[in-house]
């Protein structure tokens, strides 16, 4: 059963959506849909405002929009190894050298569907069983304290609460998760070929579904409820995202 989050969102003053990413089996339980034009590029991203709308994107390996979509989210190959080192290295300047981007390409593999729709929108909490993950798009006081909610719980030794790794932003939602089970956010939207789609100062942090469950059990024990939180707030004046 989802958790409910309105208690955090209230804390936090969040006012954007949030977004899930799904892979379910029956696409219309998400209507509104709204896909790629076949055939046509289109970044992920630039449904966004769609998403506000209450929309929800709908991809498959047939229609993806982009091809690092079709590639991360779809595992659908667009053109060879070969060429996409040569475009993301030599027209796109992200890496120093073939060589690096040949590994940060042997370290990363695409997510894995277990069914044939991809789906990005509003939480729909009737279909919480195929939620893999859930972003909040934040501006950096409230990037500040989901990142303090991600340490809330963790150990020295368990895995990093919030990594920011290097990646497409479509990769960010959910490719760059080595494992999906684990309480763990990227933090997100820091790829500048998407940005031009979001406000200039909303960055994304996106959770796996058991962190969303801990932020959504956060209590008055905790810092949302104590004097730093409560501090910022005042000195901002109401927040909004």
């Amino acid at each position: 059963m989802q958790p409910d989050p309105k208690k955090l969102l209230d804390m936090i003053d969040f006012s954007i959506p949030l977004i899930g990413f799904y892979n379910a089996p029956d696409e219309s339980a998400f209507a509104p849909l709204v896909q790629p034009k076949p055939g046509k590029w289109a970044c992920v991203f630039a449904f966004y405002k769609r998403w506000l709308k209450g929309e929800t994107l709908h991809i498959t390996r047939d229609n993806y929009g982009c091809g690092g979509a079709g590639n991360w989210l779809c595992g659908r190959s667009t053109r060879s190894r070969e060429e996409y080192i040569r475009f993301l290295v030599d027209d796109e300047g992200l890496k120093s050298s073939h060589d690096l981007m040949n590994q940060w390409l042997d370290h990363h593999k695409p997510y894995k569907q277990e069914h044939a729709n991809i789906l990005i929108g509003p939480l729909r909490k009737d279909h919480y069983e195929y939620l893999k993950t859930v972003t909040f798009y934040v501006n950096p006081d409230q990037l500040g304290v989901l990142m303090l909610g991600a340490q809330y719980n963790r150990a020295s030794s368990d895995p990093l609460a919030v990594i920011a790794p290097f990646g497409s932003g479509c990769m960010q939602l959910i490719s760059l998760f080595e494992d999906l089970s684990i309480p763990q956010a990227v933090v997100g939207a820091t790829d500048i070929a998407m940005r031009q789609y979001l406000p200039p100062d909303i960055l994304a942090f996106t959770v796996t579904r058991p962190l969303f469950e801990e932020l959504c059990a956060l209590d008055k024990r905790s810092f949302l409820y104590k004097p730093f939180w409560r501090d910022l707030r005042k000195a901002r004046g109401p927040l909004s995202a």
